[in-house]
């Protein structure tokens, strides 16, 4: 797997843009739950059990194709999912240790920005105190239309590129961050495979929540470890 090696040194970023639902909110099972109703809403073709882990390896354009979603319905179909998990907010929960790790970052000086398809409603209702630690959001997204929407926050946010990286869960938000020239981070708890999303070389890969912070923030982690090591000496 290919690592990038420009991005080392300390604080290595200082601009995060994140993605919401599979990469700080829990909300696949929710997904799981409601999709063939929205499958016979649009008329598109319903998920067999059998064939979940299968998409998960997929392209957002493979899972349309093998779906048979009309392409022209993509807009109705994501009003409708926004008011689906608007009813549904209280039943999706952040990711164990969200919190913890945006505030640290945010203590540190990086400047986080959130950039889902999700409304911003939506989105602040379920980072609830965390929602204020972010300084950009651009949300409502359509399904390929993060790159403009990373443009704009990196313009808003005054940050160079190559000090910018992208977090997200999918084949998709890998591939949105490398359109604008930014780095990429994949997470391994969401809706994609972490196979598929290896097969990308991403320039992080994430398997605990814990190690955003210890790859964004190193310095920090360093001196929370020395201060537990100093403690434990008294």
């Amino acid at each position: 797997m290919r690592r990038s090696t420009r991005h080392l040194s300390h604080m290595p970023y200082s601009l995060v843009i994140f993605d919401l639902d599979g990469t700080l909110a829990d909300s696949f099972p929710w997904f799981l739950r409601i999709i063939n109703d929205v499958a016979d809403h649009f008329g598109f073709r319903r998920v067999r059990d059998e064939e979940i882990e299968e998409l998960r390896h997929a392209s957002s354009r493979e899972i349309l194709a093998r779906l048979e979603v009309p392409l022209w319905k993509l807009p109705a179909i994501a009003r409708h999912a926004r008011r689906l998990k608007a009813e549904a907010a209280a039943d999706i929960a952040l990711f164990a240790g969200v919190e913890a790790m945006l505030r640290t970052l945010a203590d540190n000086g990086v400047q986080l920005a959130l950039v889902t398809s999700d409304s911003e409603a939506n989105a602040r209702e379920k980072l609830g105190p965390a929602a204020s630690l972010f300084a950009h959001f651009d949300c409502s997204a359509s399904l390929f239309g993060k790159p403009a929407k990373f443009r704009r926050v990196i313009r808003r946010a005054g940050v160079e590129p190559g000090k910018v990286i992208a977090i997200g869960d999918e084949v998709r938000d890998i591939e949105a961050a490398r359109g604008v020239g930014i780095a990429c981070g994949a997470v391994c708890w969401g809706y994609a495979a972490p196979a598929a999303l290896r097969a990308l070389g991403p320039d992080h890969v994430f398997e605990r929540m814990e190690e955003i912070t210890s790859t964004l923030c190193p310095g920090a982690v360093a001196r929370m470890s020395g201060a537990i090591s100093g403690n434990a000496d008294r």
